[in-house]
Formats: C-alpha cells, sequence, structure tokens
C-alpha cells in the first residue's frame, strides 16, 4: 500500500500534478504556499492594499482554471507572476472605465483626510512613480527590483527577450530620475 504524501512535505511539482489530476488538498497547500508571493506582486503592481488583495483573490480563482494548463518549462513562480501581471492588468482596464467614480472618491479622501496628495515616504514616492511608468517598463522593473527576478525570468514572465527586459529597464531608470526630479524627490 503506497503511503501518502504529507502536502507540508511535497514539491511544487508534486502539488501541482496532484493538483491538476483534482486534488484539492494539494491545491490549497499550493495556494497557501505561494498566496504571499502573489500579494506581494499585486501589491507592488498598484500600491493599495484593497486593490492587491483583490486581485490575489482574482488569482486564487484563476488558478484553479489555468493549472491545467502549467506545462512546468519554467519556474512556478514565474508562470505564477505571469498569472498575477494580468490579473492586475485586467483590473486596471477595469477600473479605466470606472476612472469617474474613482477620481470623485479620490477628491472625497483628500477632502477628507483619508489619504494625503503625495507620498511621505521616499521609498513609496519611488514605487507611486514606478506604477506612472508605460506598462512594460513597469512590469521590467517590478519584476527585476520589486521581486528580484533575474533579466532571464523577467524576460520568461512578461514573454519578451532579455535583451528587451534590459532597455526597458534602462528606459525605465531614465524616466523615474525625470519623474523624481519633477516631484523634488532627488
Amino acid at each position: 500500500m503506497a503511503m501518502m504524501l504529507d502536502e507540508s512535505e511535497a514539491s511544487d511539482a508534486e502539488l501541482i500534478g496532484r493538483a491538476k489530476g483534482g486534488d484539492r488538498g494539494a491545491f490549497g497547500k499550493l495556494l497557501e504556499r505561494h498566496y504571499d508571493f502573489v500579494y506581494r506582486a499585486a501589491y507592488r503592481w498598484c500600491g493599495k492594499k484593497a486593490d492587491a488583495e483583490d486581485i490575489a483573490q482574482e488569482v486564487c480563482v484563476r488558478l484553479g482554471r489555468a493549472i491545467r494548463d502549467y506545462r512546468g518549462g519554467g519556474a512556478f513562480t514565474t508562470w505564477l507572476y505571469s498569472v498575477t501581471l494580468n490579473a492586475a492588468r485586467d483590473m486596471m482596464r477595469k477600473s479605466a472605465r470606472d476612472m469617474a467614480k474613482t477620481e470623485a472618491y479620490g477628491v472625497h479622501a483628500l477632502i477628507s483626510g483619508e489619504t494625503s496628495a503625495e507620498p511621505e515616504d521616499p521609498v513609496e514616492a519611488l514605487w507611486a512613480a514606478v506604477r506612472q511608468l508605460p506598462d512594460k517598463q513597469r512590469d521590467a522593473v517590478l519584476l527585476v527590483y520589486g521581486e528580484g527576478l533575474s533579466h532571464a525570468a523577467a524576460a520568461e514572465a512578461m514573454a519578451i527577450s532579455e535583451t528587451t527586459v534590459s532597455w526597458h529597464i534602462h528606459e525605465a531608470k531614465k524616466r523615474l530620475k525625470a519623474l523624481m526630479r519633477s516631484a523634488g524627490e532627488v
């Protein structure tokens, strides 16, 4: 009689294989193991706790369907980061459609003192500037500097070449320098 693997000792590859086969316990353990990674990536992308929680929850839902499509060619976290970025972009598109409502809330929040117009923490000011970058530049910076991925791993997550990631990083640094100067942070 074969012994069942304890989920806490199982590797990601074992859990993925079992989750693809419909093992809910393995799927739950996989989510538990990687939820903080997803939340952290989502937070860096959007900069708002509530939005990051929404994105992380959306990733959990999507993962239930998408796990069957995971091929295992690269690191699971790289693939998971791609799923997270797609969920974040989808949320951004949805938010853009509701922009009038969002702007009205932002004005209300400033008036009521719930938020400040300018981030006071220099690190938060930098991440706020990163969020103003064009999509590909922002994604490259978030992957390389926010998540500590190599340019090669970031390229895999973004489905572009490593040299393109390097170019996006280079362009982002130039834009960030200008953004930070105009904000008086440099």
